[in-house]
């Protein structure tokens, strides 16, 4: 049940958005394929051993990738330098998805922090 919550929140968005994120919720799968699906806060997100690992959210003007940690962006610097955002979410355009070597990074340090910690 819980992947067809992000299934219903996707078809619930106008395009490019829907697309966008249809294809960051294919690259999370495919880094983390044992990730399980559902719903935290409202918005689509991914556990591992129970924490979230990854999630995402549509809003008027952009989209924005959630890490679930306020300090995983600090992270990675010249990374997300390009992107707008807050402490807790990478803000990127409606119609160009994140590039996979980023959203590997990002979900390799989040998983670094919960297997630390």
């Amino acid at each position: 049940m819980p992947a067809e919550e992000i299934d219903a929140y996707l078809e619930s968005l106008d395009e490019p958005k829907r697309d966008t994120l249809q294809q960051l919720r294919t690259a999370i799968l495919e880094i983390v394929p044992d990730a399980e699906q559902g719903i935290s806060y409202g918005l689509p997100a991914f556990r591992v051993q129970g924490q979230v690992v990854a999630g995402f959210a549509a809003f008027k003007n952009h989209l924005s990738y959630l890490p679930h940690s306020g300090s995983v962006l600090p992270a990675l610097g010249d990374d997300v330098a390009g992107y707008g955002g807050t402490k807790s979410a990478l803000h990127f355009p409606i119609d160009q998805p994140l590039p996979r070597p980023l959203v590997e990074k990002l979900i390799t340090i989040r998983l670094r922090q919960i297997n630390e910690g």
